[in-house]
């Protein structure tokens, strides 16, 4: 009898373990409208963002400009589902000694993405909020010297792979 009772709670833990991987990494699944091309115009010039799926739980991103026919990036960007939860890791070749920061996932959904760092100078907050198939507005916000400050990127989806090719990005 207590060997069937043990049987039992096993099976059950399984289940639930299997059941809480499952949902764990179908909270990346939420965010695939981000991958593709995204271009935000500037009176500088265009700013480029490109997202790839590397696994089921890896998005690979890049934040770029080009010039001529150079690619200059600013940022490498993973978006990383784990156990814990979702997070934003950018890395800045000139911050943090290069380093990712990581962000949380706060809201994960299929029109929008809220990442959060309290303790990141800044940005604090980075988000992503769909507006059509291929319209996005990206956002960095938080607090520089005791001031609120919120900067946007509206972005539109461009051909995928028209300014730069997979094999680039990795």
């Amino acid at each position: 009898m207590r060997s069937g009772i043990v049987k039992f709670i096993s099976v059950i833990c399984f289940v639930a373990l299997c059941a809480w991987t499952t949902k764990q990494i179908n909270e990346i699944d939420k965010a695939e409208w981000l991958i593709g091309t995204w271009e935000n115009k500037t009176p500088k010039g265009s700013v480029y963002e490109t997202w790839i799926r590397s696994n089921d739980t890896t998005f690979t991103g890049k934040s770029y400009i080009i010039n001529e026919k150079d690619t200059v990036v600013f940022e490498n960007i993973r978006l990383v589902q784990e156990a814990g939860g979702l997070y934003y890791m950018p890395a800045v070749s000139d911050q943090n000694d290069g380093l990712p920061v990581r962000f949380t996932a706060k809201v994960i959904s299929a029109r929008e993405l809220i990442f959060e760092n309290p303790q990141h100078d800044f940005p604090q907050t980075i988000s992503y909020r769909k507006i059509t198939g291929d319209s996005l507005i990206a956002e960095i916000s938080g607090v520089i010297a005791g001031k609120e400050r919120r900067e946007l990127f509206p972005m539109k989806r461009i051909r995928p792979n028209r300014y730069i090719d997979k094999d680039r990005l990795r």
